[in-house]
C-alpha cells in the first residue's frame, strides 16, 4: 500500500500491573495486543511488534498473524528505548516515509483513527503527526517521518523519543472523545474501563 511502516511497543513490564500482563487483557475476546496488531495489519502498512523475551504469552497472542514482523528486544529492561532504536532500525531498511508508534494499550482506537492519521502524514511527510484527542490534548498515535528515524536509532533510556520530537514543529490530528489519550497502565484503570464499556 505505502512505505510506511507501524511499530506497535510490547517489550514493556507492566510493572504497575500487579503481576498481570496487561497487554493480554481481553477486549472483545481478544488480547488487545492482537486487537492493536490487527488492526495496523488492516490499514496495509508494514507493521513490527517488539516483544520481550520472557513473555511467551504475547508471542502466542500474535501467532498465525500474517503480515507482521516480530522484533526479540533482548535489553528491553532498559525500557522503551532499546524497541524504539531496533524499530527505527527496521524501518530504515524497509520503508521510506516514516513511522507510525502506535502503543498497544490504548483500547479505544479504531482502524479509522489509524488511516486518519497516516492520510495526514502523507499530505506532508516531513512533518511528525501526533493523534490528540477533541480538547487538543496530544496523545497518541505518532508519526514520525524518516529523517528522524537515525536519530531515533540511536535513543537510550526510557525516553522513547520523546526528546527527539520536542523541537519538532508537530501537526496535531483531532481523534474523536479521548480515543487518542485513553491508555491503561493499572489494574483499576482496567477494570474500571471494562465496566464501562462492559466488555
Amino acid at each position: 500500500m505505502f512505505d510506511i511502516a507501524i511499530f506497535i511497543p510490547a517489550a514493556g513490564a507492566s510493572k504497575r500491573m500487579k503481576g498481570a500482563d496487561k497487554l493480554l487483557i481481553r477486549i472483545d475476546d481478544c488480547p488487545i495486543l492482537k486487537r492493536q496488531t490487527e488492526m495496523a495489519i488492516s490499514t496495509g502498512a508494514k507493521v513490527v511488534v517488539s516483544l520481550p523475551l520472557n513473555r511467551p504469552g504475547r508471542q502466542a497472542a500474535l501467532r498465525g498473524l500474517e503480515g507482521l514482523t516480530i522484533l526479540e528486544v533482548k535489553d528491553h529492561e532498559e525500557g522503551m528505548s532499546a524497541s524504539m532504536r531496533e524499530a527505527a532500525k527496521w524501518a530504515m531498511l524497509n520503508v521510506a516515509l516514516g513511522m507510525m508508534v502506535l502503543l498497544p494499550d490504548m483500547p479505544e482506537l479504531e482502524t479509522g483513527d489509524l488511516n486518519k492519521i497516516i492520510s495526514a502524514f502523507l499530505t506532508d511527510t516531513s512533518h511528525v503527526c501526533r493523534a490528540c484527542d477533541e480538547n487538543g490534548r496530544p496523545g497518541h498515535p505518532v508519526f514520525i517521518p524518516a529523517r528522524l528515524l537515525t536519530a531515533l536509532g540511536e535513543t537510550t533510556g526510557d525516553d522513547g523519543g520523546r526528546g527527539i520530537i520536542a523541537s519538532e514543529n508537530i501537526r496535531l490530528i483531532p481523534l474523536p472523545g479521548k480515543r487518542a489519550t485513553t491508555d491503561l497502565d493499572t489494574p483499576d484503570e482496567w477494570t474500571a474501563w471494562l465496566k464501562r464499556h462492559r466488555r
